[in-house]
């Protein structure tokens, strides 16, 4: 069975946007009930747009779906999951995808939430 042709359902997209007048893009991910993977990320798309106008940014058209496995969502299950191969090791592949030091994040400590500004 390919991509295209999984069952009805829940879908998790993954949709890719950029700040305008900034160095910023934003990693955002909608779940959806479609009835193909196809249809999901059209949902998806459509509302990627309008998210876009309504926020000032820039839909730069990347859409990753997941099929979410099952019929009910319930806490802990898995709503996206994307496997990228690499030669990188531990470190470098988190700093390299995930912790540039550039994002806008949090950090908790002791029950207490310290801002983590960007650049």
């Amino acid at each position: 069975m390919g991509t295209r042709d999984l069952a009805s359902g829940w879908f998790g997209v993954r949709c890719i946007f950029r700040w305008l007048d900034s160095p910023y893009f934003e990693e955002r991910i909608t779940i959806w009930k479609a009835d193909s993977f196809d249809a999901a990320i059209e949902k998806a798309e459509f509302e990627a747009a309008e998210y876009a106008e309504t926020n000032g940014l820039l839909y730069l058209g990347l859409a990753q779906g997941f099929w979410i496995y099952g019929s009910r969502i319930t806490e802990g299950t898995e709503v996206f999951s994307l496997l990228r191969g690499s030669d990188l090791g531990t470190e470098d592949y988190l700093d390299t995808f995930f912790d540039t030091g550039s994002e806008r994040q949090s950090h908790w400590l002791e029950g207490e939430e310290e801002d983590v500004p960007g650049p």
